[in-house]
């Protein structure tokens, strides 16, 4: 399940390519649109009609503590900085830069928790930032920086909340989802009226973007939350990884847009520090350090 559900969010990154008519705004509005219905239509199934966990969870969202509404941002600027990522560099930079969050969750687990570093995650760290720096080397001149500083400030929303997951494990992190749906709606349709950008695209992408939301992100979600409850930590980071490898596959399949050769070697570094990292947590077994069991990518990630 967490192998599947790392695939499913990969086909994300591919609707988002084919909604070519959408800019990212337009296309985070319908997106964010569709992840609170669906979720509202399955709390409707699953409570009945008028215990609606949508309207509930947006509430808890804002009612559970400020660490709760650091959460909520946290994965909306993950979800609006991996769209933006998608629709201004490619497909295999915006994916490979997006999977250094598990090495920044550690390192700001010491900076906002106090956690411990081992020298397993400094090594780690250091390799990641050299695949980095070789995929940024290859791609200046090119155009795609902004889009590349979008896919860092992915890894770094996903980072922000699987810290505050991590400062209480126990915690019913749920309303995050619909909380972070919510304050990117108002956020982008702000964005869409002062670029004077109407809120209706082509039908067909406002159809892409909902599917995208209401059923690539929720889908993948369950089934990798599913997991979670049965694999340890680290072996969820490492599983979770098949989307990192399979947004750029799709991408290449239906476009053939080939990644250039400084992507693939930085993106391999950088997925090499992240998976030998979990690896090795696995063998240490209940390290201190090892990464949170937690949908961190549910934006597609995000």
């Amino acid at each position: 399940m967490a192998l599947g559900a790392g695939v499913v969010w990969s086909l994300g990154a591919l609707v988002a390519r084919l909604a070519d008519h959408a800019d990212a705004w337009q296309y985070l509005l319908w997106r964010s649109l569709a992840i609170l219905v669906v979720i509202e239509i399955l709390a409707r199934i699953q409570h009945g009609a008028l215990g609606s966990a949508v309207r509930f969870g947006i509430r808890r969202a804002y009612t559970s503590g400020p660490t709760m509404v650091a959460a909520s941002a946290c994965l909306a600027a993950a979800s609006i900085g991996f769209i933006f990522a998608l629709k201004n560099t490619t497909a295999a930079n915006a994916a490979f830069l997006a999977s250094l969050a598990p090495l920044l969750a550690a390192v700001l687990a010491r900076a906002v928790l106090g956690e411990r570093i081992n020298g397993v995650t400094v090594v780690a760290v250091g390799i990641a930032l050299c695949g980095l720096a070789f995929m940024v080397n290859g791609d200046l001149g090119v155009g795609n920086m902004n889009g590349n500083l979008a896919a860092v400030a992915t890894a770094f929303g996903f980072a922000g909340y699987a810290v505050c997951v991590r400062s209480n494990p126990a915690a019913d992190w749920s309303p995050a989802l619909p909380g972070s749906s919510s304050m990117t709606i108002p956020l982008v349709a702000i964005v869409c009226i002062a670029r004077g950008t109407t809120f209706f695209p082509p039908p067909a992408d406002i159809g892409l973007a909902t599917l995208h939301g209401g059923g690539i992100i929720v889908i993948g979600m369950l089934t990798f939350n599913a997991a979670t409850r049965h694999l340890p930590a680290a072996a969820s980071i490492v599983f979770a990884q098949t989307e990192t490898v399979f947004v750029p596959l799709w991408i290449y399949l239906w476009f053939a847009e080939r990644p250039r050769n400084t992507t693939l070697i930085g993106g391999a570094i950088i997925l090499g520090a992240v998976v030998g990292k979990a690896l090795i947590d696995t063998r240490m077994s209940k390290s201190a350090t090892a990464s949170p069991v937690v949908a961190t990518r549910p934006g597609g990630g995000a």
